[in-house]
């Protein structure tokens, strides 16, 4: 459920990364805890995000969450898609859902979040208690 080459935050916020470009999203586990997705927030590009700092929000039927930064830099693209189509992150959060895409300032900020072993080790820890 979890792809192996992404990592993972404890806000529940996934990053892979690919040719020095991280692209963020919300993980499985986050969409579900938030139930039907009916609004996105996202930052503009060319704006900086600062890893752990929010850069936007998912409102849901639910609440409204903020999103956290798993990593630092500035976007470099929005997924316009889900303007229209927030929903979306319901059905495929993992893909085609993916929020931002963001030139890293800082790798070595990669090692500090989760695998996605650790983070399904985490969210069934987060669940017991």
């Amino acid at each position: 459920m979890y792809p192996k080459e992404y990592r993972y935050t404890e806000e529940h916020e996934w990053v892979h990364v690919a040719d020095g470009v991280a692209t963020i999203g919300i993980t499985e586990h986050a969409q579900d805890q938030l139930g039907d997705v009916v609004y996105v927030e996202l930052p503009d590009v060319q704006s900086q995000v600062e890893a752990s700092q929010s850069f936007g929000t998912v409102e849901s039927v639910k609440a409204v969450s903020d999103i956290y930064a798993p990593i630092s830099g500035e976007v470099i693209k929005v997924n316009e898609s889900l303007v229209d189509k927030p929903e979306k992150i319901n059905s495929d959060p993992h893909g085609t859902a993916w929020l931002i895409k963001v030139r890293m300032t800082d790798a070595s900020q990669l090692e500090s979040l989760m695998t996605a072993e650790k983070y399904q080790q985490y969210i069934a820890a987060e669940t017991e208690s």
